[in-house]
C-alpha cells in the first residue's frame, strides 16, 4: 500500500532527512586520502545519536554499520571497514538513513577523494544530473515509470548503463516503502503520483555494464565487470507545488 503522508507527517520526515542531508556534508568534508571508511562510520553513528536519532541502517536486516561506504567498483551496500584506506583517485559512494521520532530520511552522495579523472568526474556528473531530471518528473499525476524513464534516458544517451538489481522506494514511517522506484522502465507505467507520496530517487549508474555480483559478506555489491560506479539519492516528497527535495542541505555535498 502506499502511503500518502500528512503536512505533520511531513514535517518528522523532512527533519529527519534533514540531518541526513548535514551529516552528507560534514562526512563528505572527511573524505581524505588515508582515512579509513570505518572512521566515518564511527564519525556518522556518534553525530546521529547527538543529534537525538539513531541509525537506519545499523541492524536493518543484519547490517552492521551505520553508513553504506561503497568504493570505485562497489555499487551499494559496502561495509565500512579499518582496513579500507580511501587513496588519492577514488570515489566513494555514502549512503546514511536516520530514524528519528518513528519517522525516517535517507540520502546518498558520492565524493572524489582528491583529484579524480575525467572519466570518473563525468560518471558524477551525469548520475547527479539523471537524478536532477528524475526529481523533475516527481508531480502530481505523473507516474513512477516519468521518474524511471528520466534516469534511463539521461544515463544511457551519455554511454552508461543504469543498475537493475536495486531500486528506488517509497520511505516515512518505514525505511523501505511501496512503491518501488526504478531506475529503467517504459513511460506510462507504474503508480501515479500523488499529493502526499514520499519517494527516496537513487539512480546507481555505472560506467560499464549494468550486471552486478554480490561478494562473500552478503551485503556489497559491485560492478561484475569490474568498472566504476556512482550512486546520488534525495529522498522526495510530492506537493501541489511541484516536488519538494527534503534531504537537500545548504551545506550538503549533492
Amino acid at each position: 500500500m502506499i502511503a500518502c503522508r500528512s503536512r505533520a507527517e511531513l514535517a518528522l520526515i523532512h527533519h529527519s532527512c534533514q540531518l541526513v542531508g548535514e551529516l552528507l556534508g560534514e562526512l563528505a568534508a572527511r573524505v581524505k586520502p588515508g582515512v579509513s571508511t570505518l572512521e566515518l562510520d564511527e564519525y556518522a553513528e556518534r553525530w546521529i545519536r547527538r543529534a537525538g536519532a539513531m541509525p537506519a541502517f545499523k541492524d536493518y536486516r543484519g547490517y552492521p554499520a551505520t553508513l553504506c561506504t561503497s568504493l570505485n567498483n562497489e555499487i551499494v551496500h559496502g561495509i565500512p571497514s579499518k582496513s579500507v584506506l580511501l587513496k588519492e583517485g577514488d570515489i566513494l559512494s555514502i549512503d546514511v538513513g536516520v530514524n528519528r521520532k518513528g519517522y525516517f530520511g535517507d540520502a546518498a552522495t558520492t565524493v572524489p577523494v582528491g583529484a579524480i579523472s575525467s572519466d570518473l568526474q563525468r560518471l558524477l556528473d551525469v548520475t547527479r544530473e539523471s537524478l536532477r531530471r528524475a526529481i523533475e518528473q516527481a508531480r502530481v499525476g505523473n507516474r513512477v515509470s516519468d521518474i524511471s524513464v528520466a534516469i534511463q534516458k539521461c544515463v544511457e544517451s551519455n554511454g552508461f548503463s543504469v543498475v537493475r538489481d536495486f531500486v528506488g522506494h517509497g520511505i516515512g514511517s518505514a525505511l523501505h516503502e511501496d512503491p518501488q522506484v526504478p531506475n529503467f522502465g517504459r513511460p506510462g507505467t507504474g503508480a501515479r503520483l500523488l499529493e502526499g507520496m514520499v519517494l527516496a530517487i537513487e539512480p546507481m549508474v555505472n560506467a560499464g555494464g549494468p550486471e552486478v555480483k554480490i561478494l562473500a559478506d552478503e551485503w556489497t555489491a559491485v560492478t561484475a565487470d569490474g568498472g566504476c560506479s556512482a550512486h546520488f539519492e534525495h529522498t522526495v516528497a510530492v506537493t501541489a507545488n511541484g516536488p519538494w527535495v527534503l534531504s537537500r542541505f545548504e551545506r550538503q555535498a549533492a
